[in-house]
């Protein structure tokens, strides 16, 4: 019924407490009538006892006369005769116009202090209703110009401040999107900033390169030389944005999971295929160690990329003479695969951002551009699995990625 707001009853209290002083009035003012017209029929009475008693007549009739109820035709044919009726004015009157002057007065001044009252009241709720529009006309002009640092009031019961309420949940709603967009934006610019001085580095060697070997064409050890050089530059660019395009897809939600169940040891042997020949040109060894009758439900293609890049980041943090173990193990709720290292490890304030994208420390030497565990985090999370890590500096770095098992 719209009663429940805090203002409106305290409107309604006030114009019941209005109502009650009229009933009071008008029941003083009825038992003022009353006592009224019995002094005026008492006067009226013994002015006419009186008159009777100067005129000789005695006590006995005139108290008769007054008492009597008897038929009223004979006074009535009398009172016509001198000019009095029922229709005479008041004015002609003096007791009764006296009595009935004081209660038109009584009435008039009741009459106007109820009123006054009742609009007092009525301009008292209108003017704290027009208030309570106008703070939230200014609020939500607030939420409009993006300032959301004033809230509507939502304390009190009633529909218009669940209406309230929900305005502010809407403009929490609001505000967190802005600050995402926000976030977005700031990630976008720099991300830029980040793709640019990666791609600038291979660009300014490629540019050099060729600008030797244009110099010296007859120099073939000079020219072999720096045509692998510029095929390692292509190589880092074209890593580069592949892995760009896949981090996109999966942001974009674009790339669509197939997982089935495979041989989790097929996974890995998969996974570490094109980075053995890197390990034993780097006089490092990769162990691999597990049982061979677990299964792994995933994407094949998805999950070799991302546990790929875990293992391509331990070799780029061991040196020569260093292992990188692969385990797995399979429980009733998840499969396992751990990457564990014997290398540098990773330092306290690093650990927490190596999941973000172009993350490097300041002391790493790596020619990687920062996007591989970003790319083997957002491929474990879209097929539900998740990825964590354990290190220390000089105590080597584990890394752990659980597939949940197929229901």
């Amino acid at each position: 019924m719209g009663f429940e707001e805090k203002h409106t009853k305290q409107f309604l209290m006030q114009m019941s407490a209005v109502a009650c002083l009229a009933v009071m009035m008008t029941l003083l003012m009825l038992r003022g009538w009353e006592a009224g017209a019995r002094r005026m029929l008492f006067e009226h009475d013994a002015a006419v006892v009186s008159f009777l008693l100067d005129h000789g007549i005695s006590r006995q009739t005139a108290a008769e006369a007054v008492l009597s109820d008897g038929t009223l035709a004979e006074g009535e044919e009398l009172l016509h005769k001198i000019g009095i009726s029922a229709e005479t004015d008041i004015r002609f009157m003096p007791a009764i116009y006296e009595v009935c002057a004081a209660q038109r007065r009584m009435v008039s001044l009741g009459g106007v202090l109820l009123l006054l009252l009742l609009f007092t009241c009525i301009f008292r709720y209108l003017g704290k209703t027009d208030r309570i529009y106008r703070d939230a006309a200014v609020v939500v002009e607030r939420y409009m110009d993006n300032d959301f640092s004033l809230r509507l009031p939502e304390l009190d019961g009633g529909a218009l401040y669940r209406l309230f309420s929900r305005v502010n949940f809407m403009a929490a709603m609001l505000k967190t999107k802005q600050e995402a967009e926000n976030r977005a934006k700031e990630f976008l610019k720099t991300s830029v900033a980040d793709i640019s001085h990666q791609l600038k580095t291979p660009i300014a060697a490629l540019s050099l390169y060729q600008e030797i070997i244009r110099n010296e064409p007859d120099q073939i050890r000079t020219v072999v030389d720096f045509t692998k050089k510029s095929e390692a530059a292509l190589s880092r660019m074209e890593g580069l944005v592949k892995s760009l395009l896949r981090i996109t897809r999966l942001d974009a939600g674009s790339v669509v999971f197939s997982p089935k169940v495979y041989d989790a040891e097929e996974l890995v042997r998969q996974a570490v295929e094109e980075l053995a020949d890197r390990a034993k040109r780097e006089e490092k060894e990769i162990i691999l160690s597990g049982d061979n009758t677990a299964k792994v439900f995933c994407d094949m293609e998805w999950s070799r990329e991302g546990l790929g890049n875990v293992v391509k980041n331990a070799l780029d943090h061991t040196g020569r003479g260093d292992k990188i173990i692969i385990t797995w193990e399979q429980t009733p709720l998840m499969t396992r695969f751990t990457v564990a290292d014997t290398g540098e490890g990773i330092a306290p304030e690093d650990i927490h951002h190596i999941f973000k994208r172009f993350y490097r420390s300041r002391k790493e030497q790596s020619a990687g551009v920062g996007l591989g565990l970003s790319v083997a985090k957002a491929i474990m999370e879209g097929q539900g699995g998740t990825i964590g890590v354990q290190s220390g500096t000089e105590r080597g770095t584990k890394f752990m990625l659980s597939f949940l098992t197929k229901s």
